[in-house]
């Protein structure tokens, strides 16, 4: 089977449907602002966002007054959209960076994170060395006393997205990734109601740093 170019794709699925047209769009991200408010991060807390796509979740953010957000994805597409979205001067506030999670450049340069939250991202990594590149990337970021938040399909959920196939997770295996430096604050299930009306099956997981 050939490989497919996942940058090319994510930006085909971006050119194709409107951000709002999305199987992920969320209008308002209120379990990922509930998790966030549980933190408790100073405003300047540096807040990274991998699988930023378009979403509504930064715009949040520089509304709470967050303003040390670093969106990334593999699509510039999708940030394009967002970009014009805010507009030039919310977008100044924002860092943004075009890479690949599984294979990580300018990733690789970012430490000394408060939180990194992940919405929809882990799941599409289904082989696992493809997973342990995004953990141990993560655990080169994040900072002692760090946060960790991932919302990924749960074993219940879908067994494809976007005509790709995904990796299912619950709160164990998720647990088992991030090891023992990683204490489990919070997690829950969540049904998400697509903008098609169909559901997807979520688990929401908050970890803290040691």
């Amino acid at each position: 089977m050939e490989k497919i170019d996942l940058k090319t794709y994510w930006d085909k699925v971006y050119i194709k449907k409107d951000v709002e047209e999305l199987g992920w769009y969320e209008e308002n991200p209120e379990q990922s602002l509930q998790l966030i408010e549980k933190c408790l991060l100073e405003n300047n807390a540096h807040i990274l966002n991998v699988g930023t796509g378009a979403s509504t979740l930064i715009d949040r953010l520089l509304g709470l007054g967050y303003n040390n957000v670093t969106a990334t994805d593999i699509s510039s597409t999708s940030m394009e959209k967002l970009k014009s979205r805010l507009g030039d001067e919310q977008s100044k506030k924002v860092q943004w960076i075009v890479d690949n999670l599984a294979q990580p450049v300018e990733l690789l340069n970012i430490d000394n994170v408060d939180l990194w939250h992940d919405r929809a991202v882990l799941h599409f990594l289904t082989s696992e060395s493809d997973q342990n590149t995004y953990f141990n990337l993560l655990k080169n970021t994040v900072k002692p006393k760090g946060y960790v938040i991932i919302a990924s399909f749960n074993m219940d959920g879908a067994i494809s997205c976007s005509g790709l196939p995904v990796f299912r997770h619950d709160v164990g295996s998720l647990s088992s990734k991030l090891g023992d430096e990683f204490t489990l604050l919070n997690n829950f299930d969540y049904t998400y109601t697509m903008p098609s009306g169909d559901t997807r099956a979520y688990v929401y997981a908050l970890y803290r740093r040691k």
